[in-house]
């Protein structure tokens, strides 16, 4: 087997235990570093870690209500630097959505189904 090199990966989700067991199954199934965040706002604020791979949540406001959606802190992401690859993680199958995170910078839109952690690992291992 090729030894794949070691990506640093951000979850961003608001929801703990979706962000503990994404957590869980990409330890067991990838090499990667893993970190999580419950707001956008916190992982910004860790951006100067530089995360190859950032999987943000598009609503982020169950917790704390005032938190800004993915869409903008996909922004700041990108204005930080466009070259962090973003996975934006839904639970909503809407294509303008989809669209919308695409025009923003996403790379890939992955809905929150029985096969949405197979794909995110599928994507952090290429």
């Amino acid at each position: 087997m090729i030894n794949k090199k070691q990506k640093k990966i951000f979850v961003v989700d608001d929801d703990e235990m979706l962000s503990m067991a994404l957590e869980d199954y990409l330890t067991r199934k990838t090499p990667h570093e893993i970190h999580l965040f419950s707001t956008g706002e916190e992982c910004l604020r860790h951006l100067e870690n530089h995360p190859d791979i950032i999987i943000l949540d598009y609503h982020l406001n169950s917790v704390t209500k005032d938190a800004e959606n993915g869409i903008k802190i996909l922004e700041c992401i990108k204005n930080f630097d466009n070259k962090i690859s973003v996975i934006m993680l839904s639970g909503k199958d809407i294509n303008n959505i989809a669209v919308q995170t695409g025009y923003k910078g996403a790379d890939l839109y992955v809905i929150k189904d029985e096969q949405a952690f197979d794909n995110i690992v599928n994507i952090c291992n290429n």
